[in-house]
């Protein structure tokens, strides 16, 4: 089975811890004057200093992860178990490709081919930046970064970043990046009791090789109108520009995506309609993610609304019970 991936900030999946999805970090302003309408110049990583703090550590990697052709091989461990994967990213022209494949249990393969995302819809008169200049401030506001000690990993030097939340509504992170090229070689999320929710890690790492050019930025996009949006979101939940595939516009199912620049949630709305498949209401534990599934008839149109993401199952449950609706009049009404 091979699945395609939106446009995003990931090289690897499950790996990458979006980037999402603000303004640049002062820690290394040659990274953010790095990129314009043309995209980010990666030559600008060649000879660069090695980061002293975690957060130039951390906004190195952002940047990093986009500018580096490279194989890998990884192994994921989790609640569903162990699984291996086989890992590449190339770049021609200025344009990513990402693939990742399964090599044991169902055969699975994700692939995405795309650009640096921005770091939000377009606005009249307004330039919208690259998503990794304008990730750092967002993420130090709702998490601490510490330094922690050198290891090894995948027989490579790295340096461990701790990433701890500032309040109970997302996970922690433990990141180990490659010293040479700070290239994300481990990842942990970590539950705030300390318990290890999922480990992913590099077990080889091939020619990594910087990218002697630019990557392209994605393009510009305007926010889609819709009858809904999230009545409360967890602080620092940003909205992320994506585009909407044509099967979902045709099944009339809406996607949003926010990011707190380190975990994703995706909220979909779509009709119910009988005799399709639909979630029944309440949690659903889809590997180290949940889904929290809601039904509701809204002018008498019966919709499910679906929370989804690495986030404590509370908050998934409270994003989907406080979806606002908005009426012919365009005044915002809570659906109970």
């Amino acid at each position: 089975m091979r699945r395609r991936m939106q446009n995003g900030s990931a090289w690897v999946v499950g790996m990458c811890i979006a980037a999402l999805p603000l303004i640049a970090s002062a820690a290394d302003t040659s990274l953010s004057d790095a990129w314009d309408a043309e995209g980010f110049d990666c030559r600008v990583l060649d000879g660069q200093s090695s980061p002293e703090t975690a957060a130039q550590w951390f906004e190195r990697s952002l940047w990093a992860k986009h500018c580096y052709t490279l194989q890998a091989s990884a192994v994921r461990i989790s609640s569903d178990g162990v699984r291996t994967l086989a890992l590449s990213h190339d770049i021609q022209d200025g344009i990513e490709r990402e693939v990742a494949r399964f090599l044991d249990g169902p055969q699975m393969v994700y692939e995405r081919r795309g650009r640096i995302g921005r770091a939000g819809w377009t606005e009249p008169d307004k330039d919208v930046p690259a998503s990794p200049s304008v990730t750092m401030d967002h993420v130090r506001e709702h998490y601490r970064l510490t330094l922690g000690e050198e290891e090894r990993i995948a027989g490579r030097k790295s340096v461990r970043l701790d990433i701890e939340p500032l309040d109970s509504m997302r996970y922690g992170h433990r990141l180990w990046l490659d010293y040479a090229t700070a290239l994300p070689l481990k990842q942990m999320l970590v539950r705030h009791d300390g318990r290890v929710l999922e480990t992913f890690q590099l077990t080889g790492l091939e020619r990594p090789t910087l990218y002697d050019g630019r990557i392209q930025l994605d393009e510009l996009r305007t926010s889609p109108e819709t009858d809904w949006e999230p009545g409360w979101l967890p602080n620092g939940y940003a909205p992320q520009p994506i585009a909407m595939t044509r099967d979902h516009d045709d099944d009339g199912i809406r996607h949003r995506l926010f990011s707190d620049g380190l975990s994703t949630l995706s909220v979909f709305v779509e009709p119910l309609e009988a005799g399709t498949p639909s979630l029944s209401p309440g949690m659903h534990r889809l590997g180290i993610s949940y889904a929290a599934v809601r039904h509701i008839d809204v002018d008498d149109q019966p919709r499910q609304v679906m929370a989804m993401g690495e986030l404590p199952p509370r908050v998934l449950l409270q994003v989907v019970e406080q979806i606002e609706w908005r009426s012919d009049d365009d005044s915002n009404d809570t659906v109970d």
